[in-house]
């Protein structure tokens, strides 16, 4: 634990110098069921522009799952949550590599947009973060040529089935970082990054582009703040911001998930690291802190590394699958550290976890609207299942057996646990 708490720590502290670099079935489980392809050429579908023309109305997002409510006694699905920070598309080409990976293992992802990378440098004053200078960034600016290809990315994935959340934008962590920010600040920093999307043709003064195809204002339900600092005053932000859940949470364990604030908190978790007496985040940078401390370690050790990385994805991912069902949720960036070996990493996993029977690779958007279709008191239930728990499937959603009656003068059992449960 105490290694967690250091890696976070680490994360935190030297954070913005490592993401600087970066531009970056079972068919009868019809809980979670893939939804069908659109019939029909989606072009056909009516298109109404938005704002300037950066974004559009293109109808309901097609490709993506249609929740329904759990039936009882029913096991559920495992759930599986790929999700990338940063979400822009460079030289290395990872965002349309990943889009060929999901399309082939039947997987949708959610990607956390960094809005800074649809603003061109050139129009950085537009841009103010809190606390900083106009149009400061950690992260820096995409150049125009990345620029294009990170839209044409994200139309095409949205058009996919993929979630477009937000990692909000200047990537600041630290004293000075989101961890020291208000909810206002919050706020601020978010709609900065919805207005970033909304307005792209009018900061790059574009016009051989088309318009997303998605309305930024319904699309944005969640994001996840830079190095994992800040998500107190995130969540009093939330439910203003539209949001219905928040990815920020470091540390999480492997169960079911609830809300704070009335906002699905869905953390990185605590996975087995082979080989290890640890447990490790459920994010490839924390793997590769605890394997090499720097994105340029030995490369004779890239391939035990590699594989090391993807046992740990397998191995939280067999410990829900086999006991409490809770979803999986990994974190994941568009990098090239120690030679590409976390991308190989999460890529095998990706191929083998959602090819597995009753395993449905979803968004984050997708898995909180399975979770808000549910009997609340089948969620209840299910957060009651450990972390390595044999749940009798079967005994889930069922009616309660009734109670016995209260011998003369006894107190009520049933009353009694109501009470109980004030304090």
């Amino acid at each position: 634990m105490a290694v967690i708490v250091l890696v976070v720590a680490v994360f935190a502290a030297i954070g913005f110098v490592v993401f600087a670099r970066v531009h970056g079935s079972d068919p009868e489980q019809k809980a979670a069921a893939p939804a069908k392809p659109p019939q029909g050429p989606a072009a056909q579908a009516p298109v109404t522009l938005i704002g300037d023309g950066s974004t559009s109305n293109t109808g309901e997002q097609p490709n993506r799952p249609r929740p329904e409510k759990l039936a009882p006694g029913a096991t559920p699905p495992q759930f599986v949550v790929f999700s990338w920070d940063g979400a822009g598309e460079d030289d290395k080409k990872l965002f349309s590599r990943f889009r060929q990976v999901a399309k082939e293992s039947n997987a949708r992802m959610t990607l956390f947009l960094s809005g800074v990378y649809v603003l061109p440098e050139a129009k950085k004053a537009r841009y103010q973060p809190p606390h900083k200078p106009i149009g400061a960034s950690d992260i820096g600016y995409l150049d125009d040529a990345h620029l294009r290809m990170t839209l044409e990315q994200l139309g095409a994935a949205w058009q996919e089935g993929h979630e477009i959340g937000t990692h909000f934008n200047g990537h600041f962590c630290g004293p000075t970082g989101g961890g020291s920010w208000s909810a206002e600040d919050w706020r601020a920093e978010t709609e900065q990054s919805r207005s970033f999307v909304k307005t792209w043709k009018s900061n790059t003064g574009w016009t051989d582009m088309p318009a997303l195809p998605f309305d930024y204002d319904k699309e944005l339900i969640g994001g996840r703040a830079p190095c994992l600092e800040g998500q107190k005053a995130l969540l009093a932000a939330a439910p203003s911001l539209g949001f219905r859940y928040d990815a920020s949470s470091p540390g999480g364990r492997q169960v079911w998930p609830d809300k704070v604030n009335g906002v699905w908190d869905l953390p990185l978790q605590q996975i087995p690291l082979p080989g290890r007496k640890f447990e490790v985040l459920s994010m490839d940078y924390n793997v590769m802190f605890n394997q090499s401390r720097t994105v340029k370690g030995d490369p004779a050790k890239f391939g035990e590394w590699e594989d090391q990385a993807y046992a740990s994805y397998m191995a939280g991912f067999d410990r829900a699958y086999t006991g409490n069902r809770a979803p999986l949720l990994i974190g994941n960036h568009f990098e090239g550290w120690n030679g590409g070996i976390y991308m190989k990493a999460v890529e095998r996993a990706m191929r083998t976890a959602c090819t597995r029977p009753e395993t449905r690779c979803v968004s984050f958007h997708d898995l909180v609207d399975w979770l808000d279709a549910q009997d609340p008191a089948v969620l209840a239930k299910l957060r009651t299942y450990d972390v390595g728990a044999k749940p009798d499937w079967a005994a889930l959603g069922a009616p309660a057996a009734p109670a016995a009656p209260a011998a003369p003068g006894a107190p009520d059992a049933r009353q009694a646990a109501v009470v109980r449960d004030r304090y």
